[in-house]
């Protein structure tokens, strides 16, 4: 049975391809939103927001996880890290590198610019979440 994934969902994804995954099944459900409407509409409130970083922070936990359950945040986090890195080398069809604090911000920078391209729909992000999962599979 596959996983479900919901803004509501405890369960929090802990490799590249299955938070890539989330997002795309978050973004498809909940839309993409940006600039003054970013926090409107539902699923969405200030700590879930739906953009393709948000929805990338919001499937590796952000705002969702549950009083007196224990996570491996830094495993989740180096996922995370990871599925950033994924999908900004698929944006850009090569990897992004740089140093490792400054690959973390080149990666969001990378997103966030494709992202605010006019007319970007959540249907475009989830293909992207899905292809970089499916490059991260081949990976491995």
């Amino acid at each position: 049975m596959p996983t479900h994934h919901t803004p509501e969902s405890i369960v929090i994804a802990y490799t590249p391809a299955a938070i890539l995954e989330w997002a795309a099944c978050h973004i498809e459900h909940v839309g993409i939103h940006q600039g003054p409407r970013l926090f409107a509409g539902p699923g969405r409130t200030a700590t879930l927001p739906c953009w393709p970083r948000g929805a990338l922070e919001v499937a590796a936990g952000h705002g969702r996880g549950a009083a007196g359950r224990t996570y491996d945040w830094d495993r989740i986090d180096r996922a995370r890290d990871q599925a950033f890195g994924l999908l900004a080398a698929f944006l850009t069809g090569h990897p992004v590198d740089a140093g490792a604090r400054a690959a973390k911000a080149l990666h969001r920078e990378v997103i966030d610019r494709w992202s605010a391209e006019p007319g970007r729909t959540a249907a475009d992000a989830a293909r992207a979440f899905r292809a970089a999962a499916s490059a991260e599979h081949a990976l491995s």
